[in-house]
């Protein structure tokens, strides 16, 4: 059964491939408990791989894989991080590159930032996935030796900055130290280049370690003697590591992000053990176990029959033992409590609904400001780490990075649902002033306009309190342009 505490004190946790590595004393404290988040993240074979059903009191082992194999999962953690990460890049940040604007190697990051196809805006937005599961992720902003003598070689090779994204199994240790100026600045960071897997023990693996001085490229085989040797040495041209730590959210602890999946990974491990609780609560209701003697023929099976000794005693006369199906409702009860606190801890209970909840309009307005608030530092963390990679950026490039970076800081989530039915009460009243039904039409028609695939709506109110006339609402479609006025009442 799989260890996902959150603090590990075994030495030789993780894959066995780790062993004998240098890591920093935070990796030890963590490495199962990250390994347990990105599981849960991902679901499907990779978390029934993980084995994080609790094991039955002598329950065989192959009865405990079966299990495993018949017990699905409700992927609660990939659904929050993706609605986090819908509502943050539904618009996209504002970029201003300032003088690096035009830029040929510019253009060519935007389409392919990690030389691997992705356009920055989705490798950004990936980064906040990753960082979302982990509570932090690190981005390398590196470039390739160069071995032409113009820029235009460069060009026509390809030769730019890019970044690749460490998730922290594979950041094996780091040290951040304070500066005269009192910023803390990265002095050294040591990257397993490839993911490694338990059943991988013939595999090398390659070590990348920055320093403020050098770049070492190093070998690790695991069987070998000698298992780390020296590839490549060169200087760091920088003076400096371009590398960017990206948070979900900080912790006391420098260099170690706060999940968001801390306590929803574990919510989300109970409704998979109810899970499994249910389906032997049914198997077993449907399928009871018959008590005989030995002696006694018995068969399986709709019309069975059961053939007992002529000189049986009565008292010996088998007979069924099947569990109450009362205990059913009760799991599936715990269930739904334990999806309806999940949404809870994700500030997502009106926005995750899939029936009607009673909820009050005060209480609904509250759980949409808590997650306006979440995702406004979620924009803050990234807004920040965007603004560092691009002055690495510069820096490879021997200039300064002078733009500025903006991400949507407001999200204004609405229920448009119970808006217009408010709205539709007040209409109902057949209000007397002609300037309060103008009001009303005007915010029905501020609710739709909100939906960018239905209309676009400019509202110019021009209320005179002595004529009383009404407000003019021009409203702009896709192919025509409508304006709806409403007479003076007095004309």
């Amino acid at each position: 059964m799989a260890d996902y505490s959150f603090v590990n004190q075994d030495r030789s946790a993780g894959n066995h491939n780790t062993q004998g590595l240098p890591v920093h004393e935070e990796y030890h404290n963590h490495i199962r408990r990250w390994r347990f988040y990105n599981a849960s993240y991902l679901g499907g074979v990779q978390y029934k791989m993980g084995q994080y059903l609790t094991k039955y009191i002598f329950e065989s082992d192959a009865d405990y894989t079966n299990r495993i194999a018949q017990t699905p999962l409700d992927n609660h953690c990939k659904a929050v991080i993706h609605i986090y990460n819908s509502f943050l890049f539904r618009h996209k940040p504002e970029r201003d590159f300032g003088s690096m604007t035009g830029m040929p190697e510019l253009e060519q990051f935007l389409k392919d930032a990690d030389m691997d196809g992705r356009s920055w805006n989705s490798f950004i937005q990936d980064v906040n996935i990753q960082s979302s599961i982990f509570g932090h992720c690190c981005v390398l902003v590196d470039r390739p030796e160069t071995q032409v003598g113009t820029r235009a070689e460069e060009l026509q090779q390809g030769i730019r900055p890019y970044v690749t994204i460490y998730t922290p199994e594979n950041i094996l240790d780091w040290s951040f130290i304070r500066m005269p100026s009192g910023k803390y600045e990265l002095n050294y960071v040591r990257f397993l280049e490839q993911e490694e897997r338990s059943y991988q023990q013939d595999t090398t693996y390659y070590i990348r370690t920055w320093t403020r001085d050098e770049i070492i490229l190093q070998s690790y085989y695991p069987k070998k003697s000698k298992p780390i040797e020296d590839i490549e040495r060169k200087v760091n041209p920088l003076g400096r590591i371009p590398a960017v730590w990206v948070y979900a959210n900080r912790s006391p602890i420098k260099g170690i992000g706060v999940s968001d999946l801390a306590d929803i990974s574990d919510a989300q491990n109970f409704l998979y053990n109810l899970y499994a609780e249910a389906e032997q609560l049914i198997r077993l209701t449907n399928h009871p176990t018959l008590v005989k003697t030995p002696e006694t023929q018995a068969s399986a099976g709709a019309g069975a029959i059961i053939e007992m000794p002529a000189d049986m005693d009565a008292n010996l006369k088998p007979y069924i033992l099947q569990p109450s199906g009362q205990n059913l409702q009760a799991i599936l009860q715990t269930m739904d409590e334990t999806i309806k606190s999940i949404d809870r801890m994700a500030h997502l209970g009106a926005v995750r609904a899939i029936e009607t909840r009673q909820m009050s309009g005060v209480a609904m307005q509250s759980e949409f400001v808590l997650l306006d608030a979440k995702l406004n530092e979620k924009a803050k963390n990234l807004e920040l780490a965007e603004e560092q990679i691009w002055r690495y950026f510069a820096e490879w490039q021997g200039m300064t990075f002078d733009g500025e970076i903006e991400y949507p800081k407001a999200f204004h989530f609405r229920d448009k649902s119970l808006d217009i039915d408010i709205l539709k009460k007040a209409a109902d009243t057949n209000p007397a002033d002609p300037r309060v039904k103008a009001a009303i039409d005007s915010k029905i028609l501020d609710l739709l306009g909100v939906d960018e695939t239905l209309l676009k709506t400019t509202v110019n109110p021009n209320i005179q309190k002595n004529t009383g006339a009404a407000a003019e609402v021009t409203v702009t479609g896709e192919d025509e342009d409508v304006e709806l006025e409403i007479e003076d009442a007095n004309s």
